[in-house]
């Protein structure tokens, strides 16, 4: 028997869920040890909160049991989520149970799925009044992504933009989304360097600040091709029940078709969408 043979025959041999030194041997077409690692602690770490959430607390041998693995691993396991605030302890030593983490994440999604769900047949109207592209996008991290779209009989386009990730600069999601965010948020983005993408995006930090008060001070904002050459956009925010910005809402044209005399009309429905869809929100001016 080969040496890789053997060490296959070992690793079997061990029981499940448990890690030996031999478990842990790399292989022909495996992943290196490390990567190995890594894998299995983020999935015992989400097993963790599966087993909280299924039996609303419990102590460190009891998940230990459940994980079969060494308590000292399930201490470990837990002191990390326990730190990100994902679990806690009613007291020292005491029994753990999901943490204020959970319902952070829990939230997030949901405003996702709600915005979605609420915003579906405001883009259609608003798709089939302009004939034109809506979409609906949110802030993660350092992009808008938009999460609903509907196609007018007007579109010109079969791109697809729904999951994508857009640029915050340059944008009409991307601006109104920002515009609204608190000065550290706004400030992180305008310190980084603005790509360009097109002769007409706003490459300076300077000139993004004033774009970005102005989209507050009219509450929409407008995108001239500075993602694409031939597009422009119009975008309004959404609110959620406490008036902040969770969302945006947005009309992307073709450039031949989005002229000085039609603008107006556009920007006027589209702000009429996103306050409407920030009604269905919870949000009452």
């Amino acid at each position: 028997m080969t040496k890789t043979a053997k060490a296959e025959a070992r690793a079997e041999k061990q029981p499940a869920g448990r890690t030996g030194r031999t478990a842990h041997r790399t292989v022909a077409g495996k992943p290196p040890r490390g990567a190995a690692s890594a894998v299995q602690s983020v999935d015992r770490a989400v097993t963790v909160l599966e087993i909280l959430a299924r039996l609303g607390e419990a102590g460190v041998t009891e998940i230990a049991e459940e994980l079969g693995v060494h308590k000292s691993t399930a201490f470990r396991l837990l002191g990390v989520l326990e730190n990100r605030g994902l679990v806690a302890q009613e007291q020292e030593r005491g029994k753990y149970y999901l943490g204020a983490g959970v319902l952070r994440l829990a939230g997030a999604a949901a405003v996702r799925l709600d915005i979605s769900q609420e915003g579906a047949a405001i883009c259609r109207t608003l798709a089939d009044e302009l004939g034109e592209t809506v979409n609906i996008a949110v802030l993660e991290s350092d992009a808008a992504v938009n999460i609903m779209q509907a196609r007018g009989p007007a579109s010109v386009t079969a791109q697809n933009w729904l999951g994508r990730r857009t640029p915050l600069h340059a944008t009409s999601s991307g601006k109104a989304l920002l515009a609204y965010q608190p000065p550290p948020v706004r400030e992180a983005v305008l310190a980084r360097k603005l790509p360009r993408l097109t002769e007409r995006t706003v490459t300076s930090a300077g000139e993004l600040r004033d774009q970005l008060a102005e989209v507050v001070e009219r509450g929409f904002a407008v995108a001239v091709e500075e993602l694409e050459l031939g597009l422009r956009a119009v975008a309004a925010p959404v609110r959620a029940h406490d008036g902040s910005v969770i969302g945006a809402i947005s009309v992307s044209v073709p450039a031949y078709r989005l002229d000085e005399e039609r603008l107006p009309e556009v920007v006027k429905r589209t702000v009429a969408a996103g306050a409407e869809l920030s009604r269905r929100m919870g949000y009452a001016r």
